[in-house]
């Protein structure tokens, strides 16, 4: 496979200001996907780090990243998105002459994924012909064959959201699936053509809840640097 790896970082992060440059354990968030993907094998003139903001540029070219050029102001705001983000660093790979066979995407705020997820995610989406994404999930933390419920419109009493609600154990029900936000492997012309909500084939690259944390709020930033503390 031939991916192009898009880095997507805009600098109007409200819930941590400015995150991405943000020191974690030591090295800017954006540097921990960075050298992930540097460690997986990606060729770093094919890691496309997408931004608007000078700063996070800088960031990127001092872990060795050409960044050729800076995102739209109308694709940097809190409504933009991803799909188009994505469109756009695939347009720009195209007129710089890269060519790629597929697209990993790979959100910063997901500092624990390892090179393996990366490089088993691709594996995966390559032995998976015709499919339109492999994404990296995380068994769920609520089953909705389980603990997870729903009020009745009418009584508002709580119904198990899937199933008949027989199930006395957790580990004997299907098991639930939540995208961690790691790592997302796409077709190109899957994405040209619908939403990533639309894909009708995506399927999953479990990981570990481990390396799927998941960067939102300071105390997501306490869990992780925690964890890479050990």
């Amino acid at each position: 496979m031939n991916p192009l790896y898009v880095i997507p970082a805009r600098g109007g992060s409200k819930g941590i200001p400015h995150k991405n440059i943000r020191p974690l354990a030591g090295r800017p968030l954006l540097h921990h996907t960075i050298g992930a993907a540097l460690a997986a094998g990606a060729d770093p003139a094919r890691i496309i780090v997408t931004t608007d903001d000078p700063a996070i540029a800088d960031c990127a070219r001092a872990a060795g990243i050409d960044v050729p050029f800076m995102r739209p102001a109308e694709l940097a705001t809190d409504t933009a998105g991803s799909r188009e983000v994505i469109l756009h660093a695939m347009d720009s790979a195209d007129a710089l002459g890269i060519a790629y066979d597929c697209v990993a995407l790979l959100q910063p705020t997901s500092p624990l994924r390892s090179p393996d997820d990366i490089t088993g995610a691709i594996a995966l989406y390559a032995d998976s012909p015709g499919c339109d994404m492999v994404v990296s999930v995380m068994e769920s933390r609520a089953n909705p064959y389980y603990d997870c419920f729903e009020a009745d419109p009418a009584t508002g009493a709580l119904h198990v959201s899937k199933g008949d609600g027989h199930y006395t154990r957790r580990q004997d029900a299907p098991a639930a699936w939540q995208l961690n936000g790691a790592v997302y492997v796409i077709r190109p012309a899957s994405l040209r053509a619908m939403p990533m909500g639309d894909f009708p084939l995506r399927i999953p690259y479990p990981m570990p809840a481990s390396r799927s944390v998941d960067i939102d709020t300071p105390v997501d930033w306490l869990i992780a640097e925690a964890l890479l503390g050990k």
